[in-house]
């Protein structure tokens, strides 16, 4: 077999691939195989059918064309990995010779990752923000356990915001009451934003048993986007209560004794969260600051099918929602779709450049992952999906996303030896404790105990 790699551009490449008539035996193998059992001729039993019978049965031209879409992914796969040509997506393949008891020759071109110059990588070094706890933030984080305790009143007077009523609501389309537009004894938070456009005007200043009606889009359903007319009835108004924020409320909400340590416990774990926020930081400089510093060409066919695979997965989530793409972009405050459909293009196009770039870098270094790197994201990633790390192993072996997988966590872990590696100071000047923020490579020991458990 020979074959010859020609360069189109950075990010393509043409395979010139000539193959010898003994290169095929394979093919025709198979290819005679299924045909004896498809084709019935009289005198012979099925599968027992003579290659020269089925020859003359079918036509010589018609098994050699099985023949060939049998043994070009064959023989194309064997040359990729043979001159390890890191290949992405489909090639487009064109027969160029075909002689019978002779050769096979075809063409096959493709996309392929960009050869990238790294820069120096042992000086990388990045700044994030000073961890600073506020006094305000602290009183933030207190306030929302009051929220927690308080106590829900009933009161004699108008409902303003921050209070909890008791609402129906009715919804008509051109004066008929919508499928599923009417509920009772709904609770809602005055304020909130969370239910629909202009009902927290509509509610505020009502009492008990008082009613507002009011417009508002539609924002799922087959009315999407449509004006509604909406009509509210209150039913109760409370509000809520809070603890005095003393002593005896620290006691309550939390293991201490007095308010002035609940504080200095907040503010503690205020502060570890920081942390952690600098380590995410500084991934993303790095990432940032590589993207800066390496040229990477893309090529334009992987971006494409990377944005068109996202919307389509996003437009059956919208469907299944009962949403359109303008009730989605009214909603989210979207200016428009082309607006949308450019940032979701520099997102993709960065996010392949970073690929590249940590591939390179994984390949540079020679990184390599092993079992107890896959354990520590298998479980990582099962825990964030809620299933149990077998049943995630499960889903990514029957979706045939192994491959990917393990690159992915090939990127992470090249990523997590960069973030070790460089110079991390906050706004201050002072050098950021690395200990804090390696939420990766600590994984790797709670992957060894779960083995070994699983083992025992």
């Amino acid at each position: 077999m020979k074959s010859t790699i020609e360069e189109l551009g950075p990010t393509r490449v043409r395979i010139a691939i000539e193959a010898a008539w003994g290169d095929l035996d394979h093919a025709f193998g198979e290819v005679y195989k299924e045909l004896g059992k498809q084709v019935r001729v009289p005198g012979f039993r099925p599968g027992k059918v003579p290659n020269r019978v089925l020859d003359q049965r079918i036509g010589r031209p018609v098994v050699l064309e099985q023949v060939v879409q049998h043994a070009i992914p064959e023989i194309y796969s064997e040359v990729v990995r043979e001159n390890q040509v890191r290949v992405l997506g489909q090639p487009e393949v064109e027969v160029t010779r075909l002689d019978d008891n002779e050769s096979l020759a075809f063409t096959a071109e493709v996309d392929v990752a960009p050869q990238l110059t790294l820069p120096e990588l042992d000086s990388i070094a990045v700044t994030v923000d000073d961890v600073e706890v506020t006094d305000e933030e602290i009183d933030q984080q207190v306030t929302v356990m009051r929220e927690r305790f308080g106590m829900l009143q009933s009161v004699e007077r108008a409902a303003q915001q921050g209070d909890f009523v008791s609402i129906d609501l009715e919804a008509k389309l051109n004066g008929e009451i919508l499928e599923d537009g009417s509920t009772t004894g709904m609770s809602y938070e005055v304020g909130s934003g969370n239910l629909m456009e202009g009902l927290d005007d509509a509610v505020v200043g009502l009492s008990a048993e008082e009613s507002k009606t009011f417009e508002t889009a539609l924002l799922s359903g087959p009315n999407s986007g449509e004006m509604a007319e909406v009509t509210v009835t209150v039913r109760s108004v409370k509000e809520k209560e809070l603890p005095e924020l003393d002593d005896d409320f620290a006691q309550t909400a939390s293991e201490f004794d007095t308010l002035d340590e609940l504080r200095e416990d907040v503010r503690t774990r205020l502060a570890r969260t920081k942390v952690i926020q600098q380590g995410a930081q500084a991934r993303d400089k790095i990432v940032e600051q590589l993207l800066e510093t390496v040229e990477v060409p893309i090529p334009e066919n992987l971006v494409e099918r990377e944005i068109q695979w996202r919307n389509q997965s996003f437009e059956n989530e919208l469907r299944q929602a009962g949403m359109d793409w303008d009730a989605f972009l009214q909603m989210t405050g979207s200016e428009s779709r082309e607006a949308y459909d450019a940032e979701q293009q520099k997102n993709v196009e960065e996010a392949v450049k970073t690929q590249f770039i940590l591939d390179a870098i994984a390949d540079a270094r020679e990184v390599t992952v092993d079992n107890d790197d896959l354990s520590a994201q298998i479980m990582a990633q099962a825990q964030r999906n809620r299933m149990s790390p077998e049943q995630y192993a499960q889903q990514l072996q029957q979706s045939n996303n192994i491959a990917e997988f393990v690159a992915d966590v090939r990127r992470t872990k090249t990523l997590a030896q960069l973030l070790e590696q460089a110079t991390i100071t906050d706004a201050s000047g002072n050098k950021v404790d690395l200990e804090a923020m390696r939420p990766k490579t600590v994984q790797a020991p709670a992957a060894e105990t779960a083995e070994d458990t699983d083992e025992a």
